[in-house]
C-alpha cells in the first residue's frame, strides 16, 4: 500500500512549484521519495522473477525545462520504471503516482528505427498473429485496447491496402490503465499489479521473440 504522506506532499508541490518552496521543504520530498522507493522495492520483489525484471527505478523530481514552454522546475508526480532483462526480454512497465491521475503502463514507448521496422515486417508477413496477441481476451479485458501514436497512412514501403494496415500505422505499442487513488491504499493493490503483469506478459514475450529473431524466426542473439 502507498504511504499516506506521499499524495499530500505532491499536492503541496503542485501548488508551490518553485525553487524557494522546494528548498525549504526538501525534507518532505526526501521522506516521500523514501516511501516511494520502499513501495517500489516491495512490488519489485513480488513481481521480478515471474516477469523477468532486471531492476526498477524511481525517476528524479527535477524537470528538464530547456525545451519546454512549461518552466515549472519540478514534477508533481512520482514516476517508476520497471525494466526487463535485456536483450532477451523486451518492453517495459511504468507506474505513475499522482493524486487523481495515477496510471500503470506497459509496452513499447519509443522503439528505435530498427525495432519498429522489424515489428512492421512481422505484421506485414503475419498480420493475424500480431492481431491475435494484441487483442487477446485476457489482455484487453484487463488493460483495454492497445494505444500509441500512429501514422495517418501506411509507413514508407508498406501497402496502404495491406490487411494489417491498422497495426502497421502504429509507432508505439502501449497499454495503459488508470488507477483510482483508493486502490493505491488498498491491501489488494499488490494483487492488482500481479494480475496486470500476468495479462500483458504474453504480448511482451511475443514482441520480444519478434525483436530477437530474423524474418525466418532464427535467433539473432
Amino acid at each position: 500500500m502507498l504511504h499516506p504522506s506521499i499524495f499530500p506532499f505532491l499536492e503541496e508541490l503542485r501548488e508551490n512549484n518553485n525553487r524557494d518552496w522546494f528548498k525549504a521543504n526538501k525534507h518532505k520530498h526526501d521522506a516521500a521519495r523514501a516511501h516511494v522507493v520502499q513501495f517500489t522495492q516491495a512490488l519489485f520483489e513480488r513481481l521480478s522473477d515471474e516477469n523477468q525484471l532486471d531492476h526498477q527505478k524511481v525517476f528524479r523530481v527535477y524537470r528538464d525545462v530547456r525545451f519546454s514552454k512549461n518552466k515549472t522546475p519540478y514534477k508533481s508526480h512520482f514516476g517508476i520504471g520497471f525494466h526487463r532483462i535485456k536483450p532477451q526480454f523486451r518492453g517495459g512497465y511504468y507506474l505513475h503516482l499522482e493524486p487523481g491521475k495515477s496510471f500503470f503502463g506497459a509496452g513499447f514507448w519509443g522503439p528505435n528505427k530498427d525495432d519498429l521496422l522489424r515489428v512492421r515486417k512481422e505484421i506485414e508477413m503475419d498480420p493475424e498473429s500480431f492481431e491475435k496477441m494484441a487483442t487477446a481476451k485476457e489482455l484487453t479485458q484487463t488493460w483495454g485496447a492497445m494505444k500509441g501514436d500512429q501514422l495517418k497512412t501506411a509507413p514508407k514501403g508498406f501497402d496502404k491496402e495491406h490487411p494489417g494496415i491498422k497495426n502497421l500505422r502504429f509507432k508505439q505499442y502501449i497499454f495503459t490503465k488508470e488507477i483510482p487513488d483508493a486502490l493505491l491504499y488498498d491491501k489488494n493493490f499488490g494483487q492488482w499489479m500481479v494480475d496486470h503483469f500476468n495479462a500483458i506478459r504474453p504480448f511482451l514475450d511475443y514482441m520480444g521473440e519478434v525483436l530477437t529473431s530474423d524474418l525466418n524466426g532464427e535467433s539473432i542473439l
